[in-house]
Parts: structure tokens; sequence; C-alpha cells
């Protein structure tokens, strides 16, 4: 069957149910506590889905919502807050960013972490496949951009993933209708073009907050902003 939503899993009514919020958020805690504590990632996460017999599905929650103390202090320190984005030029981790929306725009899942980020379960591998939100989640991001006065946005792909020169082409075609003043790269792996670039970035991937030199939550914007009705679980 042709995917046309994004997000949606049919476990995640029972998975993450009124009841297993608690447990979860409790799980986050106790996961960012040994990553504070300097306890390897894989072990931790192991240790914390034993204690609380997690599925798969909801340690991937968990793990995507958890970080050491020291990382959130540090990523807090170099978020850019919206009323700063005037007249700035952003580059944005393309497939992060737009994934997690449509995710969001769809019904499916979304979680606020421990450092305040939103980000979702749904991935994509070898192939990016367009879903009935892309068009809208690329619009509200552009109108989104342009009401905050950002002059210029630079979006980032990953070249290995199938289909990203057909999204390039819609993004450009989008952008040219709107008179939005954007740009897309492919490239092999964006983490490491994006954390050496002098613009703020837009993204929830950890390892880019870690390492980039400012950045700006726009989920956050958008969420608290833009949308309704998100499917939003706030483990953090």
């Amino acid at each position: 069957m042709e995917q046309r939503h994004r997000g949606q899993h049919p476990e995640d009514a029972k998975l993450f149910a009124e009841k297993w919020i608690p447990i979860l958020r409790q799980a986050v805690q106790d996961l960012s506590w040994l990553l504070s504590r300097g306890y390897p990632d894989a072990a931790s996460l192991q240790l914390i889905g034993n204690r609380f017999r997690l599925t798969e599905r909801q340690m991937n929650a968990v793990m995507r919502s958890s970080c050491a103390e020291e990382a959130r202090q540090h990523r807090m320190t170099r978020m850019q807050a919206a009323a700063a984005m005037a007249g700035k030029a952003v580059a944005i981790d393309g497939y992060n960013l737009l994934i997690t929306l449509e995710s969001a725009l769809s019904g499916g899942l979304v979680f606020r972490g421990h450092d305040t980020c939103y980000r979702d379960l749904a991935s994509v591998h070898r192939t990016y496949k367009r879903v009935e939100e892309t068009l809208p989640a690329l619009t509200l991001i552009g109108e989104t951009l342009n009401e905050l006065g950002i002059k210029e946005a630079n979006w980032y792909f990953d070249s290995p993933v199938s289909n990203s020169g057909r999204l390039k082409t819609m993004l450009y075609e989008l952008a040219t209708e709107k008179g939005w003043n954007w740009t897309a790269e492919l490239v092999f792996n964006p983490d490491t073009v994006l954390v050496t670039l002098p613009q703020t970035v837009i993204t929830a991937d950890s390892w880019i907050l870690d390492n980039a030199t400012h950045w700006f939550n726009l989920l956050d914007y958008l969420i608290k902003n833009k949308l309704q009705d998100v499917n939003l679980q706030d483990l953090g």
C-alpha cells in the first residue's frame, strides 16, 4: 500500500496511551541521569528498557527524548530566540525538519524531549516518499520563515536518499512561486556540513545541536504558534 501520511503507526495508540506517559517520562529522566554521568548510550538504554519493560518503539522514543544535562545546557546557551532571527540566513537540516513536521501535520506522534526539541519516530533510510503533508509542510515553513524576517534559507538533503532530487525540484518550484530566497543542496552527509556553516542551523539532530555554532528551534515556534491538535507527548 502506498504511503499517504507520515509517522502514523497502528500500535502507537496502545504504546503511548495515557497510562504509559508517566512511565516514559521517568524513563527519560533516568536515562538522562545515566548519560549525565558518562554511562554508555546503548547499555544505558537497554538497562532502562528492561527496567520499565519497554518495547523497541517505546525505547526509541525514550532515546530520542533524552540527553545528558551538560549537553542540554550547552544546547540551550546557543539556541537563538525567534525575535533574534530577523535579517538572518539559516541552514536547514532538510529531512530532519520536514519529516517531523509532516508527522505532526498528519497526526503522527511528536515528542518533546529533555532539551526542548521535538522529534518523531518516522525515518527515511534509502528512499524519501512524498506524502499528502509534504507541500503543506514546506509552505508552512516558508510562510513562517518569511514572518520571522529570515532573509535566506539554505536547505541540505542527503544525496544517498532516493528522490532527494525530486524534492529539491519541488522546493525550488515552491520558492520561485512564493518569491522566497531559498537554495537547496544534496550532500552525502548534511550533519558534517551543517556544523561548519556560519548560519543559524535549524535541526533537532542531537549531534548537530552539540556541534553547531547557533541553532533555532523552529518546530517549537511552529507548535506553539501555528499548529493545532498536534499529537504531542512531552517526555522532557
